[in-house]
């Protein structure tokens, strides 16, 4: 009989011996916490019941719509007085405009063949052949579908974006990078503001700067920034120390171990961190649309809320192509480092030659343009989409919405999942007490962390509750966690397929690889098409959206799993059912656990996003907010959304327990 049939000798004489109630409660720490927050909850439930009720009491609430709504009125009235905003933040604001519109009327002189050409031949000098013709032909697409203005109006919002989070991320990783005080300082606020959805960005930055272009860029920076700052200090603080102690033995001062040394040593994770903020920035210039950032998004919002799928699709393949053409050109320009580039393109795109070659090439094709009297996308060459793909919204609303027989159709299922997962969700995280809530996410917090996760965990609930928005926030939590139970069932599975199969991961990574480039805002486009509007469509974009993630760390996590235990497993006549549940998956548990929290935030994200397309919830607060200019509600929901978002990392995020000492 195999291995995994029988158990081992030892295992069987342990089974034979019971060890003492309080010895086995001690070999099972998560047993005793439990038994903890039970007795706890045995004492303190009855007197918090008798006090306050199931409800969240009234006596626990703040209302903090007033003084927002007082400091609102303050901004607005000494906006255009008061020192901060004529000294500082005004002359920030009129910083950011004239950037913003000076890239822009660059693009314009430029002209669509001396944009086409620049961006095709930069694409060809860093990253090849195949880069620079995906380039030129997502130029030209983004032409032929009649959005080339909006695409250079985005296109400008994000080169002045990336360059300024680069610069602001550089400098924190820098500092980070070399100081240890400063690293543990700037650590966990680069977390919590990686863990924080993109909505929540936008509500501080309208509340000082207004509506408008300064407000979108700034929101935009704050989000992408911190990417670039972990990815620079962890390049520098991970530089290789023989190196290091090697210059420093040749006299080097601590300027020239930085230039010399540490920078080259992280150029690879300098350029991993600018190609994450580009991808961070172009899905925030999108959603900043919603507060005045003109292009793309805001083609794409204006479509969205009048339900026009046609011209929602045609402005959303841009964002799409855009977001490839960054992505692929900067993630090219980062494996070439260190590889002899010498032999990409023709000789003269070589050295010195290739830059100067470039701004010749698109100087005499934009001239060309100009003199042809085309400097913007000529209209009758644009094509239009928006009615094909409406007329087919149309179709598939009159033959696939419903009356399939035997499997319904997406409007059928759509309905079941509201009223069979959503609604009962809903209805009983709502009913249920909310001390019942806090002490379940302590002991889940608990559970896989320390008490001090488990303090962050409640009291971030408890917040939701102070600002009197519980009721919101348990609507927004039940479709978060009917969208991850979706997803983490779909994602591990195919995940493990991938695994098992080289040949299925090399058919889904190019799959994938496009799903991850996609902002947030183009997923609400075919559920719309595919459902309508309402709840069940915000929780399938948002399933689509965090598939991706966990489909590769769950794929990676169990490639990674040592050979040497799956040799073992397979020579004791394990079957590879046996060798993935018993060896695969539990080596992996990191990765899974990985993957489960960032298939939360990812949710949450677009969970949130859903509130355009009738979400409900938070997400329709802070939609309403900005629409409507009540920034006490916005911020109040934006506020529930980042307490929401942190509660559910902490209860999704294994804590690192120091075991020095302790033994195995």
């Amino acid at each position: 009989m195999s291995f995994f049939g029988t158990p081992p000798i030892s295992q069987r004489y342990l089974d034979t011996v019971k060890p003492a109630p309080v010895q086995q409660l001690l070999r099972r720490p998560g047993l005793g916490k439990l038994l903890l927050l039970a007795v706890a909850a045995a004492v303190i439930v009855p007197l918090l019941h008798a006090k306050f009720g199931a409800a969240w009491p009234s006596s626990l609430t703040i209302d903090v719509s007033g003084p927002l709504g007082k400091t609102s009125d303050w901004i607005i009235d000494n906006r255009d007085s008061h020192p901060l905003f004529v000294y500082f933040l005004g002359h920030l604001s009129n910083a950011v405009v004239i950037s913003v519109r000076g890239v822009y009327l660059l693009l314009l002189a430029l002209g669509w063949t001396g944009v086409t050409a620049g961006v095709t031949l930069i694409a060809w000098r860093v990253a090849g052949v195949r880069i620079a013709a995906t380039a030129l032909i997502s130029f030209l697409v983004s032409g032929l579908l009649g959005m080339w203005v909006p695409t250079m109006q985005t296109f400008a919002l994000m080169v002045v974006a990336v360059a300024v989070s680069v610069v602001v991320g550089a400098l924190l990783g820098l500092a980070a990078g070399l100081s240890d005080r400063l690293f543990k300082i700037l650590r966990p606020v680069l977390d919590t503001m990686q863990v924080l959805p993109a909505f929540a960005y936008l509500l501080p930055v309208v509340l000082v700067f207004g509506i408008g272009v300064p407000a979108a860029l700034l929101a935009t920076v704050i989000y992408a920034a911190p990417p670039m700052a972990r990815l620079t200090a962890l390049g520098l603080r991970g530089a290789d120390p023989g190196v290091l102690e090697a210059v420093s033995s040749l006299g080097a001062t601590g300027r020239q171990r930085l230039l010399t040394a540490r920078l080259p040593l992280a150029r690879k994770e300098l350029l991993l961190g600018v190609n994450q903020t580009i991808m961070m920035a172009l899905g925030m210039v999108v959603i900043a649309s919603m507060i005045g950032a003109a292009g793309l998004g805001d083609r794409v919002y204006q479509a969205l809320a009048s339900v026009d799928v046609g011209a929602a699709l045609a402005a959303a393949i841009p964002i799409v192509l855009l977001a490839i053409v960054m992505d692929r050109t900067t993630a090219a320009a980062g494996e070439r480092l260190g590889a002899d580039t010498a032999a990409t393109g023709p000789k003269w795109l070589r050295g010195w030659q290739a830059w100067t070659g470039i701004a010749v090439v698109t100087a005499a094709l934009a001239l060309a343009g100009r003199l042809s009297g085309s400097l913007v996308w000529p209209g009758a060459w644009a094509v239009d989409v928006a009615r094909p793909v409406n007329d087919f919204k149309e179709w598939m609303v009159d033959h696939l919405y419903s009356g399939i027989p035997v499997i319904g159709g997406t409007a059928d299922w759509a309905a079941h999942f509201t009223d069979w997962v959503l609604n009962p969700l809903r209805d009983g995280l709502t009913a249920l007490p909310w001390y019942g809530t806090l002490l379940i996410v302590a002991a889940l917090a608990w559970l896989i962390g320390t008490w001090r996760t488990a303090l962050t965990a409640v009291l971030a609930m408890a917040a939701i509750g102070v600002l009197g928005v519980w009721k919101p926030s348990m609507n927004t939590l039940s479709q978060v966690i009917a969208a991850l139970a979706v997803t983490l069932v779909v994602g591990f599975g195919i995940g493990i397929l991938a695994a098992g199969s080289k040949r299925f991961e090399a058919i889904l990574r190019p799959v994938l690889d496009v799903m991850q480039t996609m902002p947030q805002f183009v997923y609400l486009i075919p559920v719309v098409a595919l459902f309508a509007v309402g709840r069940a469509p915000a929780a399938a974009a948002a399933v689509v959206y965090a598939l991706p993630a966990v489909i590769r760390i769950t794929t990676q996590g169990l490639r990674q799993v040592d050979p040497a235990a799956m040799e073992s497993a397979r020579s004791l006549g394990a079957t590879r059912w046996q060798m993935l549940r018993q060896v695969q998956l539990p080596l992996a548990r990191p990765s899974l656990l990985l993957a489960v929290n960032q298939g939360v935030v990812m949710v949450l994200a677009v969970v949130i996003i859903g509130g355009l397309v009738g979400g409900g919830a938070l997400g329709y607060d802070v939609v309403t907010g900005l629409a409507t200019g009540d920034l006490a509600l916005g911020l109040v929901a934006g506020v529930a959304i980042v307490c929401l978002g942190l509660m559910l990392d902490r209860v999704t995020q294994p804590t690192e327990r120091r075991t020095a000492g302790k033994g195995a």
